[in-house]
């Protein structure tokens, strides 16, 4: 192996070492790598795998997404493969040109061709708007917004096109061949308008996913989180299976409760607790990728009470719940285990997913021999009131003398949630430390997000909050 196959090797091998390496040839000073940057690469080495074909990357701006996840990301797969093509969309076209013509520039430079000599841009097609290799890939740059004519990402799957690429003679095998890079595509001040975002989203259905020539050609979309229904959180909540989500926010708690800034080289710890207090909804949203309607939220975060779990000693407490309500529903599975204390009740863990039966009754069955609970209750109603026999039945088997009740819940789910609504945010204690727990984060969003005397919602988590809330002050609390 000579020395540049062995480069060759190395660079397309991570895109961390790819963006390092050239970002010292090109601007002569060091990438200073965050650990926000070793995750997002980690996650577009996947992509260039074919591990993952839809990624969304949330973080704060200003902190190295679009020179990794644009021009280092492009420029390396065009390495991997010099036939592959790339859509590039922003909610600017000027920003996307800019993009565009800065990668075209990367790839001419002579640090690029002196490591990957086999990737040539054509002469005839140099506009920064749309330029392509000799191997016939390229870069397409436009508005999110606008039209997308003429180009499209990826490669159909033909083997001959990819035995023809290996025959360059630089020993790496084409998988990869071209993506659909969305980065921030929408403004910020236009994230405010329905209109702006129902078009940015609605384009991407009519549109930009029509635009991959294969079923294997990834879309990446890149953005500071600006509304609950921006187009992270349009595909999220209409397609969030489908979709690898990294949700990099600002400020996090370590596994010691620790909170940490995310990139002390950017921000300390103690300047984003001061953009915090300049504008908390500015904040949440786009540096802490949570971000929440203005009013009419029944639970709002800054009213809602948190402890720190290596302070507060749960094994004093005088009883302990586990409320469920285990339906096999994309959104209607949710359950936490309770301690009472002292007339409060601190919730250590919490389930919420939509992964189905299969990874539910084992779940909820490993919760209860983990937390060995006073009472434990399964709201069972209509069908599901076999499934809450098989949990208890999965259980029992494990420790008969946990004692789990079956409920049929009645009457109005919106009046009972607001009527406890007071009750929960006032007397329920929720860990400081959740976001390290997906599904516990996953949890409390749902619970934040949840509007006053809107119908149609996701409800799961206020309504098994609220259903042991009302059991709680009826049988144990006795109020």
């Amino acid at each position: 192996m000579t020395e540049q196959e062995y480069m060759q090797y190395k660079l397309t091998g991570s895109i961390l070492t790819f963006t390092r390496y050239f970002f010292k040839k090109r601007f002569g000073r060091k990438f200073v790598v965050g650990e926000h940057h070793k995750k997002i690469c980690d996650t577009l080495d996947r992509v260039l795998k074919g591990e993952f074909k839809r990624v969304i990357i949330n973080m704060p701006p200003r902190y190295g997404k679009t020179e990794v996840c644009v021009k280092n990301f492009i420029a390396a797969g065009l390495a991997i493969n010099p036939s592959s093509k790339f859509i590039h969309l922003s909610y600017s076209d000027d920003l996307a040109l800019d993009n565009s013509e800065e990668v075209r520039e990367f790839v001419k430079s002579e640090e690029y061709q002196s490591v990957f000599p086999y990737v040539q841009i054509k002469k005839t097609s140099d506009a920064k708007k749309k330029w392509y290799t000799t191997c016939s890939g390229g870069v397409y740059a436009t508005s999110a917004a606008g039209q997308v004519t003429g180009f499209g990402a990826g490669n159909v799957d033909d083997e001959e096109l990819i035995d023809e690429v290996s025959n360059l003679g630089h020993g790496i095998k084409p998988l990869f061949a071209g993506a659909i890079i969305i980065d921030d595509p929408i403004k910020p001040e236009d994230a405010t308008s329905t209109t702006v975002r129902e078009r940015v989203n609605n384009r991407f259905d009519s549109t930009i996913v029509n635009r991959v020539n294969s079923r294997n050609t990834p879309i990446i979309i890149i953005m500071q989180r600006l509304h609950p229904e921006d187009l992270c959180g349009y595909l999220i909540d209409r397609d969030g299976s489908e979709w690898y989500v990294l949700s990099l926010p600002a400020l996090y708690f370590d596994e010691n409760g620790k909170e940490c800034a995310l990139w002390p080289f950017k921000q300390t710890v103690e300047e984003l607790k001061d953009l915090r207090k300049k504008n908390e909804m500015v904040f949440d949203t786009q540096y802490q990728q949570d971000p929440q309607p203005k009013e009419g939220l029944l639970f709002p975060k800054s009213e809602l009470h948190f402890y720190n779990p290596t302070v507060v000693d749960l094994s004093k407490a005088d009883y302990k719940i586990i409320w469920g309500d285990p339906a096999d529903r994309g959104d209607d599975f949710a359950c936490f285990v309770g301690y009472v204390m002292d007339g409060y009740v601190y919730v250590p863990e919490f389930l919420c997913n939509n992964n189905g039966l299969d990874y539910m009754i084992p779940a909820v069955s490993d919760m209860a021999i983990k937390h060995n609970p006073t009472d434990m209750c399964l709201e069972g109603n209509g069908g599901w009131i076999q499934t809450c026999k098989d949990i208890r039945n999965n259980i029992q088997d494990r420790n008969s003398d946990i004692r789990v009740l079956i409920y049929k819940e009645k009457g109005n789910k919106e009046e009972k949630i607001s009527g406890q609504a007071y009750f929960i945010i006032n007397r329920f204690y929720f860990r400081n430390d959740y976001v390290n727990f997906q599904e516990y984060d996953y949890a409390m969003k749902r619970l934040t997000s949840y509007l006053k005397n809107v119908k149609d919602q996701k409800d799961d988590v206020p309504d098994v909050l609220s259903s042991a809330s009302k059991y709680l002050r009826r049988n144990i609390l006795r109020e």
